[in-house]
């Protein structure tokens, strides 16, 4: 959410010129500071109650899927003996840095044959971020948790600490945020979560423009009401698997 004062700067430069009198000036002050105040404190009311939502919602994930954490990370023992977790540093809310976790889906050595298959790329060989529909180096398991989103679930971890929210825009990379431009910076003025409008409509089937304009979006009109329009969404979106590559 923005911060919104309500008088923007040419708002008041208009209404200082007809204030006049040193009390219409008094008055005008007063106002643009109460408005920004009261402001201010909605936002951090508003920030607070969807902290105390997320981690509401992650504790009760964290207990419930337990069956289904030990039950992928059997299954991803047993095909390939490598390591069951995957994380990768990741840029947060005003450009902090975390690891944010998922179960391994990708053969041990998938970063060493990235280059390889850059020409493949879905969203083109100049676009920021990788993709592929049939990328060779996802395992058998890795394929379906991926479809399901089950790699995903280690993250709720990261939102009980507080590194993401449960909706917000996805975190990206560092080596993303050095190809931004200005407007894609705005993805940052927000904590990154689990789930956002693109990740509804379609995934990874939408390019870059499309997810930062989506993400951008969300932050100008974030409410803890989009947050659970969006995670009821979110569950069809899921259990389709449409996008999920």
């Amino acid at each position: 959410m923005q911060p919104n004062p309500h008088l923007e700067d040419e708002d008041i430069v208009k209404y200082w010129s007809k204030a006049g009198t040193p009390l219409g000036k008094a008055r005008l002050k007063f106002r643009v500071k109460f408005k920004r105040a009261l402001w201010a404190s909605v936002l951090a009311l508003s920030l607070g109650l969807k902290r105390v939502i997320d981690v509401i919602i992650s504790a009760c994930a964290l207990l419930a899927l337990s069956p289904v954490y030990a039950a992928t990370a059997l299954l991803i023992k047993l095909e390939d003996r490598g390591p069951i977790f995957f994380k990768q540093e990741r840029v947060g809310y005003r450009g902090s840095r975390f690891y944010m976790w998922k179960f391994r889906s990708m053969v041990i050595n998938a970063d060493q044959i990235k280059d390889q298959l850059l020409a493949q790329n879905e969203h083109g060989s100049d676009t920021v971020t990788f993709k592929m529909k049939h990328d060779p180096r996802i395992t058998r398991i890795g394929r379906f948790i991926r479809k399901y989103s089950v790699d995903e679930l280690p993250q709720f971890w990261n939102v009980f600490r507080g590194d993401m929210s449960i909706v917000g825009p996805r975190p990206c990379v560092p080596r993303e945020v050095v190809m931004y431009t200005v407007e894609d910076r705005a993805r940052l003025l927000a904590k990154p979560g689990l789930t956002c409008f693109w990740q509804v409509a379609g995934r990874a089937d939408i390019d870059f423009a499309g997810q930062v304009r989506l993400d951008v979006e969300y932050i100008r009109s974030e409410s803890v009401w989009l947050d659970i329009k969006l995670l009821f969404k979110t569950v069809p979106a899921v259990l389709l698997g449409k996008g999920a590559y």
